[in-house]
């Protein structure tokens, strides 16, 4: 470190470092400043969109549990305009697909279903694709389920591995290709379902083949 042997030797120098560092430590404090600013109001915009987000969910969840279904379609078209980046806006998408399925508009949940089914491959995803497919299944659109399954990326898809194997086997057996819906069953199975009916729909898969060895 330098050593002035006068006062105003270290004036001098202290405008000389002042002339050459200056205006950049400046504007480093400035820019510290704006972005500790800019991080405190994100956080605190945040938790005031999650607040806000998580209110009219519970309006909607409450219209829903009254049975005030126009009002609660409303409110969970406004919670997924308002606040379709939180996870209030997924939830409120399935809530909707509900209604629109007990008012008999099975086309308008189906899109409702494929818009979530399309996002990131998260536990909402999920749920959205396995009830787009039971829409399919119901409604006669077989293949159409089964392109909607053999497009789950399976490295996503481990705690939902044994309910689409169900599914495909439900196809399967919807298109009587019994074979092919054994093995799907079976492999929900072993994969760890918990569904009480699949033993029975494997049973009831194999019991025609016993019969017909028997004659």
């Amino acid at each position: 470190m330098a050593i002035y042997d006068t006062e105003e030797e270290q004036v001098e120098a202290l405008k000389k470092w002042w002339k050459e560092n200056g205006v950049s430590t400046i504007t480093g404090l400035a820019v510290g400043i704006v972005l500790i600013l800019g991080w405190n109001y994100w956080r605190d915009y945040k938790k005031d969109q999650a607040g806000q987000a998580s209110a009219l969910y519970d309006q909607l969840l409450s219209a829903a549990d009254t049975g005030n279904k126009e009002s609660a379609e409303k409110l969970a078209e406004r919670a997924q305009a308002e606040f379709g980046k939180t996870e209030y806006a997924s939830y409120s998408g399935l809530i909707e697909a509900k209604l629109q399925v007990q008012k008999g508009d099975l086309a308008a949940a189906k899109q409702t279903l494929e818009k979530l089914a399309a996002k990131s491959n998260d536990e909402v995803s999920h749920i959205a694709r396995v009830r787009l497919v039971r829409l399919m299944l119901a409604t006669g659109e077989y293949e159409q389920g089964l392109q909607v399954i053999n497009k789950v990326d399976p490295a996503s898809s481990s705690g939902f591995t044994a309910i689409y194997d169900e599914l495909l086997g439900d196809l399967y057996v919807a298109m009587d290709r019994r074979d092919e819906a054994r093995t799907s069953y079976q492999n929900a199975l072993r994969n760890g379902s918990q569904s009480p009916l699949l033993q029975f729909k494997i049973d009831d898969l194999t019991a025609p083949e016993i019969v017909q060895s028997q004659k």
